[in-house]
Order: structure tokens, then C-alpha cells, then sequence
């Protein structure tokens, strides 16, 4: 059974996120140590909360570098939510610098009439990267939860893997280069079409992982 490590620096409850990767038929591992990051078969970096905080917490628990050697490894990786946005260069959210895995930056929703701020609800995607692992099975209207006042805004454009329409603004709403996928939206709280992408990623992690004979 594949082992995910849930990188835990103190943003939100990670217990859903274990409980749709248990149903997924994965192990997880919730962990903030570098050795456990690294000997897992693939990593998730839920979060909730401000940028900033986030930030600040991933650097004074040394995970910064655990996080972006695991990436730049191949490991299948997963970002959800807030651990989508650090991965980029900065958010218009705060001051301190992000990670800069994905170049681009953190924008704020403008807003315009009949749309609310924060984006909270549930809304369907666009897939601009159909093929993506992800995706598998999933119906192209598919609903996801969102929660958010700031959406991610990648200098390459060909790493949005979905977006997402809120009043006129159409928005990343994941993006996937490689091993590594992100989403804005939570597919812990997404219903049967949330936990399909959970079980998308176990499988490809399990597809990923060498075969033991």
C-alpha cells in the first residue's frame, strides 16, 4: 500500500485530507520531518489560511527544501488550496516571498457586481489539460468545492491543468507540470468527484512506484 506523506506545518485540518486518501486506498502519513518527506512513495501539501503564515511556517520548520527536493526528484506531488499558491513566486495576500517553484504570482479577485469575495461554494471546471492523471474518469462538468479570495496566476500558461469562471474572471484553478499537480479547490470536501481525484492520484502513484518480484 503507498505510503503519501501530509506535510503538516500547523494550516489546517488535515484530517480530511487523510480520511479521502484512506478511502483512496493509500496510507498517509502526516509529517513534518524531512526523512519521512522523503521516504514516502509521494507527497500531499494541504493547507488553509493566509499566505504569509503559511510561508513562515513551512521555512521555521525546514521544509522548505525537503518540499522542493522531493519535486525536482519526480515524486508524485499534490498541492491543495493554499498549498497550491506557496508554490509560487509571491501573493498580493502578503510580503514574504513564496516558494518559487512555479513562476507567476498570487492575485486577489477583483471584484464586480454579483459575484461575492471570497469565491465559496461549489463550481464547475474547465479542464485545459484533459489528460492529466487527475482527471481520469472524472465527467468534463465536473464540481469541486472552492473556498478562496486569491487565485494563482502562472507566468507559463501551459502549466494550468483547469480553470475556473467566478462572475467574468476565468482563473487557474490547477495546474500541473511533470510529478507536480495543484489545485485550488479541495477534493476532501468535493463530494464523489473529489474522492475520485484522491483515488486518481493514489493509482498514479501506485503506477509510479517500482514492482517488487
Amino acid at each position: 500500500m503507498s505510503v503519501i506523506a501530509v506535510i503538516d506545518y500547523d494550516m489546517g485540518n488535515l484530517h480530511s485530507v487523510c480520511k479521502g486518501l484512506e478511502k483512496a486506498g493509500a496510507t498517509p502519513k502526516v509529517t513534518d520531518l524531512a526523512t519521512e518527506i522523503h521516504q514516502a512513495d509521494a507527497v500531499v501539501l494541504p493547507g488553509v489560511g493566509a499566505f504569509d503564515p503559511a510561508v513562515e511556517h513551512i521555512r521555521s520548520r525546514n521544509l522548505e527544501e525537503p518540499i522542493k527536493e522531493v519535486i525536482a526528484s519526480g515524486k508524485p506531488f499534490l498541492g491543495i488550496c493554499l498549498g497550491l499558491q506557496i508554490l509560487f513566486d509571491y501573493s498580493e495576500e502578503g510580503q514574504q516571498p513564496g516558494l518559487g517553484i512555479l513562476p507567476g504570482a498570487v492575485r486577489r479577485f477583483h471584484w464586480e457586481p454579483g459575484i461575492t469575495i471570497p469565491h465559496m461554494g461549489w463550481n464547475h471546471l474547465h479542464f485545459t489539460q484533459p489528460d492529466i492523471p487527475l482527471w481520469a474518469h472524472l465527467s468534463t462538468t465536473s464540481w469541486m468545492y472552492f473556498v478562496h479570495s486569491y487565485y494563482v496566476d502562472p507566468q507559463d500558461k501551459a502549466v494550468c491543468g483547469a480553470t475556473v469562471t467566478h462572475g467574468t474572471q476565468c482563473v487557474a484553478a490547477a495546474i500541473a507540470k511533470n510529478n507536480l499537480m495543484a489545485v485550488q479547490f479541495h477534493p476532501e470536501k468535493s463530494d464523489r468527484a473529489g474522492l475520485q481525484i484522491l483515488s486518481n492520484f493514489v493509482e498514479h502513484v501506485r503506477s509510479q512506484s517500482p514492482i517488487c518480484v
